[in-house]
């Protein structure tokens, strides 16, 4: 027996070298725990690393002056910019179907022209949002329930992190291009260049350093667009080097109508269904805001950055399910492909159980790293506890979610999450709050109650298996 897990062990650790340093494998043969694994590892550290980037925000800010107005700030600038996330996600998630599936059919010329189509796309959109970022900061935190003080200190902060849309855009697709193709490895790589210049220009410009003077929470949004940036020209070099799996040309720069086009009708709901779920957030976020006050509207996004900074994780390993999905169904693999889906949805319900128990233990510990202030852990270690307790499934939900994307079905997610969290969750959370006196425990409680709910009607349309007759 000892022998046995020796031997596991060591192969596993070769495996999650192998997945590192990106040794290229084909995912549409051979072991499907291998393929897990291979594409898992780095993009759970990916995602682990874009999680990072709101944490160490967090960290520095909330040891300012101020908090709870600082703290404030950070959280409904990232809940806004969770609607620029969405966008991204679904851009990304359609290269990543679009991508896959052409490498499953070892198409890789088609690949790489696909990828392309995927830039012009996301570059137009972006401006735009960049444009409208910087122009209506201050009216947005208004119009997120932030006071007149939160406004003064946060604007810069806002239009800043709002502004560089461009770059969050980038970030997210030419990742989502690079998994697609099975290059998980680089795409990690990349968010790891950009966390590691976060971490170090963070400290120095928010507190100053030398003859940098200190910026404060502007300094914050400096370091975390300085470090995206930097992690976008990294990806920018390797994605038109020429040496990887995508090996783009010239000629794939013309543009190409009818990939744009099979890109946008994928994109689309891929885009409605992250913005669904991202304006809930936003919605009971003001909904916190109206019926707690200043404090617990800091605690609940503490809480919620907390919660983010594991749910990504998770969602990285989830990313393994689109790409294996897609590049077995491009190989007309389809057993393969829901095996490897409801293979990749057991890991990711232990790793989500694991990350509940520390929650509702170690919730206190946890929460104090991120605040000093007495009264907003207590809401913070509240509100944790009770959005830990459907962890398990939200791990489940979001395999099938991109199971789903991965196969170019971006429409069923998208169905499930309009009534899921607009036609459930956010009423649920009215009349919990509202009508039965719960107040702001209402909206923490509508959280695990609803994300449960779409994971059992996903698992329903899954076993169904239309997915497995889209075509991309």
């Amino acid at each position: 027996m000892l022998k046995r897990l020796t031997y596991k062990s060591k192969e596993f650790l070769t495996l999650a070298v192998s997945s590192i340093k990106g040794v290229e494998m084909d995912y549409t043969q051979g072991s499907l725990r291998k393929a897990i694994i291979m594409l898992a590892i780095p993009m759970i550290l990916e995602m682990s690393m874009e999680s990072v980037f709101a944490l160490v925000d967090l960290f520095f800010v909330g040891h300012l002056p101020d908090a709870e107005h600082t703290l404030q700030s950070v959280s409904l600038t990232e809940s806004v910019l969770s609607i620029i996330y969405s966008i991204a996600f679904g851009l990304s998630m359609a290269a990543t179907a679009v991508v896959s599936r052409r490498t499953g059919e070892k198409n890789a010329d088609e690949a790489a022209h696909s990828a392309v189509q995927s830039l012009w796309l996301a570059c137009s959109i972006a401006i735009i949002l960049s444009i409208l970022g910087v122009v209506f900061a201050d009216d947005v935190l208004r119009a997120m329930g932030a006071d007149e003080k939160t406004v003064a200190i946060g604007t810069a902060f806002a239009r800043i992190d709002m502004g560089s849309a461009v770059i969050i855009m980038l970030l997210f697709l030419i990742n989502g291009i690079f998994r697609g193709a099975g290059d998980a490895s680089m795409a990690m790589k990349s968010l790891w260049l950009a966390n590691i210049f976060n971490i170090i220009l963070c400290p120095v410009l928010i507190r100053g350093f030398g003859p940098i003077p200190a910026l404060g929470l502007t300094g914050a949004a400096i370091a975390t667009t300085a470090g995206r940036g930097i992690g976008v020209c990294y990806q920018l070099y390797h994605l038109f080097k020429g040496d990887g799996i995508i090996k783009i040309q010239r000629k794939h720069f013309n543009v190409d109508w009818s990939i744009l086009k099979s890109l946008i009708n994928i994109a689309a709901p891929a885009v409605f269904q992250f913005i669904i779920a991202s304006c809930s957030w936003v919605v009971l976020a003001r909904l916190v805001a109206d019926t707690g006050h200043s404090v617990t509207s800091a605690g609940y996004q503490t809480a919620l950055r907390v919660v983010v900074f594991f749910i990504l994780p998770a969602w990285g390993l989830s990313n393994a399910a689109a790409t294996l999905v897609g590049q077995n169904l491009g190989a007309k693999q389809l057993q393969r492909a829901e095996e490897s889906v409801i293979k990749t949805a057991k890991y990711n319900g232990v790793f989500m159980g694991l990350v509940s128990l520390i929650f509702l233990l170690g919730a206190y510990p946890v929460i104090s790293f991120f605040t000093n202030d007495e009264a907003v852990k207590e809401i913070a270690v509240k509100a944790l506890r009770i959005m830990a307790s459907g962890y398990i499934f939200y791990g489940i939900g979001m395999v099938m979610a991109n199971a789903f994307n991965g196969a170019g079905d971006s429409w069923t997610p998208t169905w499930i999450n309009l009534a899921g969290f607009w036609f459930f969750q956010i009423p649920l959370a009215y009349l919990l709050t509202l009508y039965f006196g719960f107040g702001p425990t209402g909206v923490f409680v509508s959280i695990p109650v609803a994300e449960t709910l779409i994971t059992i009607v996903a698992w329903y349309f899954f076993r169904r298996g239309g997915w497995k007759k889209v075509k991309v």
